[in-house]
């Protein structure tokens, strides 16, 4: 090696000083200050593949878990008619329409619906709520109690042969179906429990064969005990209008009730309510059904002058949750 040789490794060498001011380099670069990298996710497992049945499984559950009318949403999935039953939240009409008479008719009228009943000795008249697209239709049981044929008008002028599904004349309640009927505009049915004395309503029906007629009106009272017959007979002898004689406060009014009688809890209402109504729809504030139309004061049956026919603000609507509560014992078919 040569003395230049021997001065440049000399000056390039290294030693570490005796005192050192700054600790040695590492002997390899400090790792960096990353977030350590995920574990791969284990590679899924084979499974069987979840069929329809498995997913109306899954749906079923869900729908019981949730409970009330969320129920029946389960029904469609299945190919079945469907009830649309909601709470007083929903709305039928835009909320900005809320009230509107205008809105909450066009909204509800094409679910409801002109019944004709041929009777042993005449016919009745009266009106009803279809409740599914395929024609399922509640109306009062005096609209059709006795009766050999059952005809049913929609709004939009068509009509149809109904059968009688199921009665429940404790109830005053029928359950008809309507054939070869499908696509049909199904009512929402509200919560009758948060009705409350004042809230405006709107009555929709057929009376005097007028139908699609609409009303408006409040709720004048609640839990009305309303005495009706259960007297077959008693539809045959209302002269073809659909109205039914009843008690309320001690009184017969629109004819004798009978021996035999049965008596519910009534939404009372000043919407104008008259033969034919018998069935129809009592309306809420956002277009949802809170009771069927059953029982009407009509002074003219208490004397002979027309200027005191008509309604005087005294109609009587069974609550709508007494209809859902009745719904599976009416499709069953009772006639009770």
């Amino acid at each position: 090696m040569t003395e230049s040789q021997g001065a440049y490794n000399q000056q390039y060498s290294y030693s570490a000083p005796v005192n050192p001011e700054w600790p040695p380099p590492p002997p390899h670069e400090p790792p960096t200050a990353t977030m350590p990298a995920p574990e791969p996710a284990p590679a899924p497992r084979r499974g069987r593949t979840r069929g329809p049945m498995g997913l109306l499984a899954a749906v079923a559950i869900v729908a019981a878990a949730v409970g009330g009318g969320t129920a029946y949403a389960f029904q469609e999935l299945t190919g079945k008619d469907t009830v649309t039953s909601t709470g007083t939240t929903t709305t039928v009409v835009p909320s900005s329409k809320k009230g509107d008479v205008a809105a909450i008719a066009a909204a509800v009228s094409p679910s409801v619906v002109e019944v004709r009943a041929t009777l042993g000795s005449g016919s009745s008249t009266g009106s009803g709520v279809i409740i599914t697209s395929g024609g399922e239709i509640v109306t009062n049981n005096h609209v059709v109690s006795g009766a050999t044929s059952v005809k049913v008008r929609t709004s939009d002028g068509k009509s149809y042969t109904a059968e009688i599904v199921g009665t429940d004349s404790s109830k005053d309640l029928a359950l008809i179906k309507l054939t070869g009927a499908s696509g049909l505009q199904a009512a929402s049915l509200g919560d009758s429990s948060n009705v409350q004395v004042g809230d405006a309503v709107v009555a929709i029906g057929s009376p005097e064969g007028l139908t699609g007629t609409v009303t408006s009106g409040i709720v004048s009272a609640l839990d009305r005990d309303v005495t009706v017959s259960t007297d077959e007979n008693q539809g045959q002898n209302q002269g073809g209008d659909g109205q039914w004689p009843f008690q309320f406060g001690g009184r017969q009014f629109n004819g004798d009730t009978g021996s035999s009688t049965t008596t519910y809890k009534a939404i009372q209402t000043d919407a104008s309510l008259n033969p034919g109504n018998s069935g129809g729809a009592l309306i809420d504030a956002n277009g949802n059904i809170i009771g069927i139309n059953s029982a009407m004061y009509s002074s003219s049956s208490q004397s002979s002058s027309s200027s005191d026919a008509g309604s005087i603000g005294l109609g009587f609507a069974i609550p709508v949750n007494t209809v859902k509560s009745d719904l599976a014992k009416l499709r069953a078919g009772s006639t009770s």
